[in-house]
């Protein structure tokens, strides 16, 4: 089928970018290297948007958080990643956590089954030299196209290590020990399971931490920063005794119900599939060695029998100097044919990868048709996270990035910090509102919008 856009990379933000870009019209050819004899070090199936690390999009709260806004302005754009998370979204409290195998399972029919969509399994090693492309591999871009791309902004890729939290059965967990609740009781209440310690229990698990026997990494990667959006959880307890209890592990807003009192420290599962059969540990990323992982996570009080369906790992990620490299339309500047998506542009997490792959389709779609195509402005969460890859950053100290209310432009005055959050979003809805007619864009979600 001949194509209007290539794209390289059926992850989130390649899938998205596919999706959008058919329902615009155009004919699309997605390559991905999964499924045609190759694979990577982190992915376990060959469907498209696998989650790898994590089966959670985060907060859904739209009122008051950054991540809840991007999802909400997704929604309104009609994205595909969203609409399919909702379709397949697990109790997660106020986060949108999905069941991941049905959620790449439905991505995957609905871009292979587009009529716009040729999805071809093959890799790719080099940037192509002529034709519109979004490149979208990801932090695990093949060490061939890595070499391209290399070549073609004179640049070495960043990079970071990126880890992978254990998943466990529920039927393993003591429920003698765990108890069902959500932290301040939201969502449904009951989202959660915890695993409490006490003081002595805690202190125990946290040397155990430290000295359990971890990864080694080779002499070019020890060098390679870690995001601490995504921290292994030992490197974490390196910091001090109580960074842990501060982090993945406070008990503020949880009661014991044998003590009905916060625990000293606890350890929370969040439910993983639709089945209810597996759940992972939250914040529980590692690089401790599997025969660790084993004996110090059944220290947990609660998990001393448990049985894992997949244990924690590592893997390096990298990412390209964006806001040197890039135009803002994500162009690469060398080639401007060429447009860049996802995490391999430096922003962190699902959500944001797909966001950035929605913007670079419509940004492709446009200069298809000849048409102009303003980015977000940079009150909303989609410019915000567009500015702070495009050019809100130096690219010298240039780190991966979750979405924040840090990357939008201050509210001015004195008020709660509740308050605060409140007001970047009540500021950014009609914003994203007006932008989106200027640019004829039919609202997706027009209760949302009101």
């Amino acid at each position: 089928m001949a194509h209007d856009v290539h794209i390289i990379g059926g992850g989130l933000a390649g899938s998205e970018a596919a999706w959008q870009l058919a329902e615009a019209g155009l004919k699309v050819r997605l390559s991905e290297m999964r499924g045609g004899g190759d694979t990577t070090p982190a992915h376990e199936t060959d469907n498209l948007a696998e989650m790898v690390c994590s089966n959670s999009f985060r907060s859904d709260d739209a009122e008051s958080n950054a991540v809840g806004l991007l999802h909400q302005e997704m929604r309104r754009l009609g994205s595909l990643i969203m609409a399919k998370a909702d379709e397949h979204r697990v109790p997660a409290g106020s986060a949108l956590a999905v069941d991941r195998d049905l959620f790449a399972k439905s991505v995957s029919d609905a871009v292979a089954g587009h009529p716009n969509i040729e999805v071809v399994r093959e890799r790719v090693d080099a940037l192509p030299e002529s034709g519109l492309t979004i490149v979208a591999t990801g932090p695990l871009t093949g060490s061939a196209l890595a070499y391209s791309i290399a070549e073609a902004t004179g640049k070495d890729a960043l990079a970071f290590f990126d880890a992978i939290a254990p998943i466990i059965h529920k039927d393993s967990v003591d429920m003698d020990v765990a108890w069902f609740q959500s932290r301040w009781d939201k969502g449904d209440g009951k989202d959660y399971l915890n695993c409490p310690m006490d003081k002595e229990q805690y202190e125990a698990f946290v040397q155990a931490l430290i000295d359990g026997d971890k990864t080694e990494f080779k002499e070019w990667e020890k060098d390679t920063p870690y995001f601490e959006g995504c921290m292994p959880i030992e490197v974490m307890a390196e910091r001090g005794v109580d960074t842990l209890r501060h982090g993945p592990m406070k008990p503020v807003g949880l009661d014991d119900p044998r003590t009905g009192r916060w625990p000293y420290a606890v350890v929370q599962l969040r439910q993983d599939n639709a089945l209810g059969t597996l759940w992972n540990m939250v914040g529980f990323q590692t690089k401790l060695k599997y025969g660790a992982q084993s004996e110090i996570f059944r220290m947990i009080p609660g998990l001393k029998k448990a049985e894992f369906a997949r244990l924690g790992g590592i893997h390096r990620n990298s990412f390209i100097r964006s806001p040197e490299l890039l135009d803002e339309q994500l162009r690469l500047k060398s080639m401007p044919h060429i447009r860049f998506a996802g995490q391999i542009t430096g922003c962190e997490g699902y959500l944001e990868s797909a966001a950035v792959g929605l913007m670079a389709a419509r940004f492709a779609a446009a200069e298809v048709k000849g048409e102009t195509f303003e980015a977000p402005p940079i009150e909303t969460a989609f410019g915000a996270l567009l500015g702070h890859i495009t050019g809100g950053a130096d690219a010298d100290s240039y780190q991966p990035m979750n979405i924040n209310f840090g990357l939008m432009p201050p509210i001015e005055g004195k008020m709660k910090k509740a308050n605060r959050r409140k007001a970047y979003t009540a500021r950014a809805r009609p914003i994203f509102a007006d932008w989106m007619a200027d640019q004829g864009i039919e609202d997706a979600l027009p209760v949302a919008a009101e």
